[in-house]
């Protein structure tokens, strides 16, 4: 008989007790005439976390892999995605646990679920301050390869200190963020989230239409299929690409919150699936067109492609549509990135308090010491490419593939099948070797880049 210590009986159970605000509670309710989150409400809020900023990178990574690499790669990553998801909420039902650290506690034990809440928080932190700095770049501007890219505040005022980046961000965290992620309840965020996925489509049905016009006018040709491999630095730079792929997907810090506050959670699965097949349709819809506009002249962040001629009638009308319309989509994502955040720092520090949303004092002093954190780091890390390859090759690695593929493995609860150890063996595989292959090659380019410089 194998007798566990104090400690791994104290960490199992504690998933039992949720910081989740839940349909039903021992509290009183947090909102009059809450009934539990419709099928729409979840599709919205979970196809909101999952295109983010993301969706701004995967132009250029599918200019490096190639047109059909890239879309397979993009279909890939919504499978794996789907099937890591299932694995978590089907354990986590089997462990009678409401939250995704409750899950990885009962396999693993206290560590392992505070190591969990560690890369959730990391990935989290990190996406934010991408979307603060992307917001910045579409008011303030932004700088990429020594070319000035001019933000639409400063196209329709000038210069002057507040159409610089920080009074911005600071008006954008006061008078949006501020009141947005004061919601105590994910579903609360429906009606913004649904704002959210329509301006993502409307950025998309512009590139598609000004591709399309000058495709038609022969202006532009078809992109690269396959990827150009001309020296090692290039071939070593295609695994760098896995990373941003799997980030784009990344909203397992999110399901369980959302599940928590269905009306029916056995909708769950359609729930997932459905926001999966809509958001690869957009990845891929705004890959193809966005390589297929701008060709080897796709940016990082292609949204820094939106400030010049498009060689269409009312470019200039367009690009400025483009940009403030993504801008607000993504001060949108941002509430819904930020519920998970604080959610599961709180219950990092605050294991065994009460839960945040009945703290109203703790809930202030969390809220604002993340915005200030986030706040400053907008201001601090210059390049969405390289702040996606760290949190792309290391937390959310680690969070979306990673820890259910390991559950999976453990199988605590005898409910794994064949398919589930096979699934979590190329999880575990994919994971390692592309987070290996994009940190090995960052290191390789730094310090070619460094060789360069000195000779």
């Amino acid at each position: 008989m194998t007798v566990m210590s104090s400690n791994d009986i104290k960490y199992r159970r504690i998933p039992r007790i949720s910081h989740l605000p839940q349909k039903h509670d021992d509290y009183e309710p947090l909102e009059l005439g809450f009934n539990g989150a419709s099928f729409s409400g979840a599709v919205f809020n979970l196809s909101t976390t999952i295109v983010g900023a993301g969706i701004m990178a995967l132009p250029s990574t599918v200019k490096q892999l190639g047109l059909i690499p890239g879309i397979i790669m993009i279909l890939m990553g919504a499978a794996l995605t789907e099937t890591s998801i299932d694995m978590i909420l089907r354990f986590g039902r089997a462990s009678k646990t409401a939250t995704y650290s409750g899950v990885v506690a009962d396999s693993f034990g206290g560590f392992w679920r505070t190591l969990l809440q560690i890369c959730i928080v990391i990935n989290n932190l990190g996406m934010l301050i991408v979307y603060m700095i992307i917001i910045g770049d579409v008011l303030s501007g932004t700088w990429s390869d020594g070319v000035r890219h001019s933000g639409v505040m400063e196209e329709w005022f000038d210069q002057h200190w507040w159409t610089t980046r920080c009074p911005l961000l600071l008006f954008t965290t006061v008078f949006v963020f501020a009141p947005l992620i004061s919601f105590k309840h994910v579903d609360s965020l429906r009606y913004t989230s649904a704002l959210a996925v329509g301006l993502a489509i409307v950025f998309v049905a512009i590139t598609a239409g000004v591709a399309v016009v000058k495709l038609t006018e022969g202006t532009i040709g078809m992109p690269r299929l396959m990827p150009e491999v001309v020296d090692q630095t290039s071939f070593w730079k295609l695994f760098t690409t896995v990373p941003i792929i799997v980030t784009a997907y990344i909203c397992h810090h999110n399901v369980h919150p959302i599940e928590n506050e269905l009306k029916d959670h056995t909708h769950m699965k359609s729930i997932v699936r459905t926001s999966l097949t809509l958001c690869s349709s957009v990845y891929i819809a705004t890959s193809f067109f966005g390589v297929l506009l701008f060709g080897d002249t796709t940016l990082d962040d292609v949204l820094a492609n939106f400030d010049g001629d498009l060689g269409v009638p009312y470019s200039s009308l367009l690009d400025d549509v483009v940009r403030v319309s993504y801008g607000v989509h993504l001060m949108l994502v941002f509430p819904i990135v930020f519920f998970s955040l604080r959610l599961n720092l709180d219950e990092l520090l605050f294991p065994f308090a009460t839960p945040i949303a009945y703290d109203n004092r703790r809930f202030f002093l969390m809220t604002s010491a993340l915005m200030g954190f986030i706040f400053l780091g907008a201001n601090f890390v210059p390049n969405i490419w390289d702040a996606f390859q760290f949190t792309g090759a290391t937390a959310a690695i680690a969070v979306g593939f990673i820890f259910p593929a390991a559950i999976a493995l453990r199988d605590m609860h005898g409910i794994a099948t064949k398919n589930d150890r096979r699934a979590s063996w190329v999880l575990i595989l994919l994971a390692v070797s592309s987070s290996t292959a994009a940190i090995c090659s960052d290191i390789y380019s730094i310090f070619t880049s460094d060789t360069g410089i000195k000779s």
